[in-house]
């Protein structure tokens, strides 16, 4: 008798979870998360709080990351501005995932013309670049970080309800949709208590890549300086204020919040892309 040799299905997950690039990812959004939440008892002083007789000073036991160009300190802006630099990608995930799943609930479910017209819309806005409309609604209802957060929540709402489209349409062939509908459940019973919760983690996968880009494209809007206003702390709008520094040949208060944006993107991303392959791999 030939023995055979079987591979444990837990295995691969178990790995996966304990990728070290995973960890030090999640590790990361974790970090950050945290800062952004507890910058307010953080900070060792006012990131408004102006020192010119002390600009582009270096790394000091008083200021540990140095201060900019207008002696504000660099430590307490990149906490407060983790704070800002988080919150407008947050708004933007949480609109478009709630209106993505309602509209791609709706056009998977009915089918149609209903679905003929929702997937038409929401290919015309695939059509206009999101930084474009950005820019386009901020000029209307100047700066701020609404603004851009709705501009930005409707560029990115194709995305979320071509991929909840896709699941409820391979969500309705199952046996179990057929048993509800036949006891007399409501599609919209059956859609919120049991073909939601089934897609929800692949959704939030995909919510979780989205936050990152929405976070370096917001962060790009306040570098062209069309974002938050000029005083608040946000990193997009450090890099911007770090110029001068760069050409007098202090780069340190324009890098950080640079290489701040760059991992907490990539660190979201990963993370994003590692729970969707975890689902992929459960549902095969």
């Amino acid at each position: 008798m030939t023995a055979v040799l079987t591979r444990r299905p837990g295995l691969a997950k178990i790995r996966t979870a304990r990728s070290p690039l995973y960890l030090a990812c999640l590790g990361l959004v974790a970090l950050v998360t945290a800062a952004a939440l507890l910058a307010p008892w953080l900070v060792p002083y006012d990131p408004n709080a102006v020192d010119l007789g002390n600009a582009l000073a270096g790394p000091s036991p008083e200021h540990l990351l140095g201060v900019d160009a207008a002696g504000r300190d660099t430590f307490s802006r990149l906490l407060l501005g983790a704070r800002t630099s988080l919150l407008g990608p947050l708004g933007v995930v949480v609109f478009s995932t709630l209106a993505g799943i309602a509209v791609g609930t709706a056009a998977g479910w009915r089918g149609g013309w209903l679905d003929s017209v929702l997937s038409r819309s929401t290919e015309l806005v695939f059509a206009f670049p999101g930084m474009l409309l950005a820019i386009l609604v901020i000029s209307i209802y100047g700066e701020g970080l609404l603004a851009p957060v709705i501009a930005l929540s409707i560029a990115y709402l194709p995305y979320v309800s071509r991929l909840t489209r896709s699941l409820v349409l391979a969500e309705r062939k199952r046996p179990y949709v057929s048993a509800y509908q036949v006891q007399g459940h409501s599609a919209l019973q059956i859609s919120l208590r049991h073909i939601l919760p089934n897609i929800a983690p692949v959704v939030l996968a995909q919510s979780t890549i989205n936050f990152g880009y929405a976070l370096m494209d917001l962060a790009g809007l306040s570098f062209l300086g069309l974002g938050v206003p000029a005083l608040t702390p946000d990193w997009g709008r450090m890099v911007f204020d770090g110029q001068t520094a760069i050409q007098r040949g202090y780069p340190l208060s324009a890098v950080l919040p640079s290489v701040f944006i760059v991992l907490t993107v990539v660190a979201f991303n990963v993370v994003g892309e590692r729970w969707a392959d975890r689902v992929a791999r459960r549902d095969r």
